[in-house]
């Protein structure tokens, strides 16, 4: 399919100090935009002047919550070349996701064929100090304007691109987390699994609550018996417990994240223990205070590796690693992040080098 370019007249005033960029909240001059419906299936592909959508009022996507979208990051590498990390599993997801909710699957090579297109048309945008990225954002809404609890049979699929700095202010500080045992995201058989709108709304009550008490993030329980960890709002979470690394079996519940699967390959790798199996939060908490808890840890695109620092658990605080960053998680971070930024050689074929 030919992507069509129609090239912004008036370029935005691009940021100039990269240690201000802040995460989520600048973009570039050009949106990705693609149509599909169940006569032509996917269509029109174009890019064009970053600006506005136009959406029916009785558009699906506002009434239903037909609404996936993906996060995933383009890097200046040392060498001065562009790189991609994993895009094509994020797309992989993407459409696990559409599945999921009853959308149309994208063809993968075509949505790496037009990522690679915008993100080479708006290269200067891409910022240059490590630590800092290109976001990219795919998005798929349900466009049909009717009011009737069905599947669409119209959606627009869009990327939008900004550069960012660090998702969390306190950087690889770490961070404190609330464990929530009275709301819940997601039960397994529900979309906790795919990467919908849904599920973050869900989120945001418990979160907003969480923040007030001084805490960075969430971390949620399993929605039946509210004893199993599962995920931290914006992160699979892996604990060290002895001389095992441990994070949630996929039961349905949770997001198969791309960091997550990296970490789990690279720990494996490096001869350590490594099980997906539940752990439950009183299991969490007993292994904290007898000292057996030697590191606990968030992953995802946004921040790789989020030391944790302090859980908190019904009223009782559970310091970890001295409230500072584990040698593990350092190693972590340090290993994804030199791939990422074409530091070190890639013995998975992870990154791809796009210009």
């Amino acid at each position: 399919m030919e992507i069509k370019v129609n090239l912004a007249i008036k370029k935005k005033e691009k940021p100039t100090d990269e240690s201000e960029l802040g995460f989520g909240q600048i973009f570039t001059d050009h949106i990705l935009l693609m149509d599909y419906d169940t006569i032509h299936d996917w269509h029109n592909a174009r890019i064009e002047p970053y600006g506005y959508l136009k959406l029916d009022p009785a558009a699906a996507c506002l009434h239903y919550g037909q609404e996936i979208f993906e996060g995933l990051k383009a890097y200046y590498g040392k060498d001065g070349g562009i790189y991609l990390f994993r895009a094509v599993e994020n797309f992989k997801r993407f459409n696990h996701s559409a599945k999921r909710v009853c959308m149309p699957e994208l063809d993968v090579d075509l949505a790496m064929e037009a990522l690679k297109k915008l993100i080479l048309l708006d290269r200067e945008w891409i910022p240059k100090t490590r630590g800092t990225s290109l976001y990219i954002r795919p998005t798929m809404i349900a466009i049909d304007p009717f009011l009737g609890v069905r599947p669409a049979s119209k959606y627009l699929f869009y990327i939008i691109i900004g550069p960012v700095g660090s998702y969390y202010p306190e950087g690889l500080n770490p961070v404190k987390i609330y464990v929530e045992d009275r709301y819940v995201r997601a039960v397994p058989g529900g979309t906790g699994e795919a990467k919908t709108a849904g599920n973050y709304a869900a989120s945001l009550l418990a979160a907003e609550e969480a923040k007030e008490k001084g805490f960075t993030q969430v971390l949620w329980l399993d929605g039946c018996e509210k004893m199993w960890v599962e995920e931290v709002g914006t992160m699979n979470m892996f604990f060290v417990i002895d001389d095992e690394v441990i994070t949630a079996p996929l039961t349905g519940s949770i997001l198969g994240g791309i960091t997550r699967d990296s970490v789990i390959k690279i720990v494996r790798d490096w001869g350590l223990k490594m099980k997906e199996r539940l752990v439950s939060i009183d299991e969490v908490a007993t292994a904290a205070t007898s000292g057996q808890l030697k590191e606990a840890f968030g992953t995802g695109t946004a921040a790789v590796i989020s030391p944790v620092g302090q859980i908190t658990y019904k009223g009782k605080d559970y310091v970890i690693t001295g409230g500072k960053m584990g040698e593990l998680s350092q190693k972590l971070y340090d290993e994804i992040v030199a791939i990422q930024y074409a530091e070190k050689p890639d013995p998975y074929g992870w990154t791809e080098q796009i210009g």
